[in-house]
């Protein structure tokens, strides 16, 4: 069972809701299980009454995307399980070939797919995939206007909902105002099946040509945030980054909001030791979210990059420091909940300049870290002066 680690909320209140009475102690624990290869990372949370899959699958020798994504769906199929929610790192330039190979190896089709590419080397390359799977529980689509945008499941615990893909209609309006339509978006959604934004607990955005307008995109989500309540409640952790998509809109977003069922399952804003709350400099996110259910514990650590307590960038143009920082922070984030990075169940690390990455793979093997299933990205991070961005989920019993 997990131990007894008390919380860190911070700016908002417990999340716990009381529905039904639920007995942890006669629940047996979750169990976690890893399997890595060159070509896919899977890592399982199998519980009483459902099963958690998340799937990385990187490029294969030959670059094509019909081996990737058939790696990705027999891992799939394998598990017997259903993907909730999928993210593909390409060239907008192959999403038409794309789509139709995930289509192709699968026998059930019908997740969002997020869509997402780096200015620079879009073209013909890709840097992998991710899933999010599910077994042993009914996944309902979300649809809104007629497209699927995400999916529905829930078990004792909590009902769960994954958006992906969540973009304005016209992709022709002012970013600001493709910003508040997606927020719009977001909320629909959720409505499909009794959530509000109240239950969010992770926010994706993928802004494209981020830097031009990062301040206006964090204008409109501040006043969502202050019309909605949020700031008197959990802020959402999140990641911010800059990427292109195949639809031509400013941004894209996923979402993921939780609704608890019991007082077994507790939600938290979780503060980094190293930096000061994002609050403080106007960007409007937790560094970390922890969700506490009856069997074990996950944490999604929010994208973190070289930022000092003060908020300041600091080593402006050296990578390799930026790599060392971010990943420092992180790792005190983990330590304050009783983690390390072997309990990572995926993640995903952002360059500015892709070629940089082999030095992430690098800095794993000088510091003797266990192997992680982390997609690589190219991007724009946050700030200018910023080369590198890490987010990663985490999970222990």
């Amino acid at each position: 069972m997990q131990k007894n680690i008390p919380g860190t909320d911070q700016g908002g209140a417990d999340r716990g809701v009381t529905r039904q009475p639920c007995d942890t102690e006669t629940l047996p624990p979750a169990r976690i299980e890893r399997r890595s290869s060159p070509t896919v990372d899977l890592v399982a949370i199998r519980r009483q009454d459902m099963d958690h899959y998340y799937i990385t699958a990187h490029p294969t020798p030959d670059d094509r995307p019909a081996t990737m994504f058939a790696n990705l769906a027999a891992s799939v199929s394998a598990a017997n399980a259903r993907i909730v929610s999928q993210l593909v790192f390409g060239g907008s330039d192959m999403h038409d070939a794309g789509i139709p190979e995930s289509e192709r190896n699968s026998a059930q089709w019908g997740w969002p797919v997020t869509w997402i590419h780096g200015d620079g080397p879009s073209g013909g390359q890709w840097s992998g995939t991710q899933a999010y799977a599910v077994s042993r529980v009914d996944v309902q689509p979300v649809r809104l206007d007629g497209r699927i945008v995400g999916s529905w499941s829930a078990n004792g615990d909590a009902d769960y909902c994954l958006l992906g893909d969540i973009r304005p209609a016209d992709p022709t309006r002012p970013p600001a105002e493709q910003t508040r339509e997606t927020f719009a978006q977001m909320e629909a959604a959720l409505r499909t099946v009794g959530m509000d934004f109240s239950h969010v607990v992770r926010t994706w955005f993928y802004l494209d040509k981020l830097l031009a307008w990062y301040d206006e995109f964090n204008a409109v989500r501040n006043r969502f945030f202050e019309e909605r309540g949020v700031f008197q409640r959990m802020v959402p952790a999140s990641t911010g980054i800059g990427v292109g998509n195949p639809h031509g809109a400013a941004l894209v977003a996923d979402v993921l909001a939780i609704r608890p069922k019991n007082t077994a399952v507790r939600i938290m804003a979780v503060p980094s030791p190293l930096q000061c709350p994002a609050l403080d400099y106007r960007s409007s996110f937790s560094r970390a979210v922890e969700v506490q259910f009856s069997d074990h514990r996950r944490l999604y650590v929010s994208g973190t990059a070289s930022i000092d307590p003060q908020g300041r960038s600091v080593n402006v143009g050296d990578v390799r420091r930026q790599i060392d920082l971010s990943m420092r922070v992180v790792e005190a984030i983990l330590e304050s909940r009783q983690m390390s990075w072997h309990d990572a169940i995926r993640g995903i690390a952002y360059f500015k300049n892709i070629a940089d990455a082999p030095l992430f793979y690098a800095y794993g093997r000088e510091r003797h870290l266990p192997h992680l299933p982390v997609a690589v990205a190219h991007s724009d991070i946050c700030r200018d002066d910023l080369l590198f961005e890490i987010e990663v989920d985490l999970a222990v019993i």
